[in-house]
């Protein structure tokens, strides 16, 4: 499999770690989120190649990474503008001739321990068959909420509670790139233009998990990530 890191953005919430480095080489318990994503992507399949889709301070990657990490080829597709995350995803497989085959593609700044060989499975098994499955997590509130009677007195709190029903896109999705390519904008975002448009058809199926998840894109979420961390074992380098 093939993996496709959105990596362009100037992770402006993260400045000024973000000054001089993109986002995915912001460090996270030690070592930078990138590599967080390697080291899992290598975990969990057989991965045979990692494009970086870059903008902002790419070289840095390119400086940091080359053109391979512990045997898997890395890559770079470069934006000389921004194209959105559905733009940049398209960019990437037409310039890499990538036709009919799987894809991993995700958001540079997510960390899990999602078994993504399992999501792939029910990606390939689902019939009929999707173009793209994507990740789901459960909407942590960022607030703490107060539950009140019918006469407005104060039941209860609870801080930043996790609220079961309600689903959010978790940043990683699996597809073929043949199928997807045809659906991507030239310009534009995956999530508003691609998915949306998909999801009439039937054509994008969910893979809800509620599992360790971490989206990197502040301080204190570097915080509580690292918290989070400090609990499970490291991924094999």
């Amino acid at each position: 499999m093939k993996a496709l890191i959105l990596a362009g953005g100037k992770g402006l919430r993260l400045r000024p770690l973000t000054d001089d480095r993109p986002k995915p080489l912001v460090s996270v318990a030690g070592k930078p989120i990138a590599e967080w994503q390697l080291d899992w992507l290598r975990s969990a399949v057989t991965l045979d190649e990692v494009v970086f889709l870059c903008g902002w301070k790419w070289e840095r990657l390119k400086e940091h990474f080359g053109s391979e990490y512990h045997g898997v080829k890395v890559d770079y597709s470069v934006e000389e503008t921004p194209l959105g995350t559905g733009g940049a995803f398209r960019k990437a497989i037409l310039e890499k001739g990538m036709g009919d085959e799987d894809l991993a593609m995700l958001n540079g700044d997510i960390i899990t321990d999602l078994k993504l060989a399992d999501m792939a499975k029910a990606y390939r098994s689902a019939k009929p068959s999707p173009a793209v499955t994507i990740l789901l997590v459960p909407y942590k509130s960022r607030f703490g909420i107060v539950n009140i009677d019918k006469r407005n007195f104060v039941r209860s709190f609870e801080e930043k509670p996790i609220l079961p029903d309600l689903w959010i896109n978790g940043g990683i999705y699996v597809g073929n790139a043949r199928r997807l390519v045809k659906d991507l904008p030239e310009t534009g975002d995956i999530e508003r233009e691609t998915f949306p448009r998909l999801a009439t058809t039937r054509e994008v199926m969910a893979y809800p998990y509620r599992g360790f998840w971490s989206l990197v894109d502040s301080v204190k979420d570097i915080q509580e990530a690292e918290e989070e961390l400090k609990s499970r074992p490291r991924t094999r380098a």
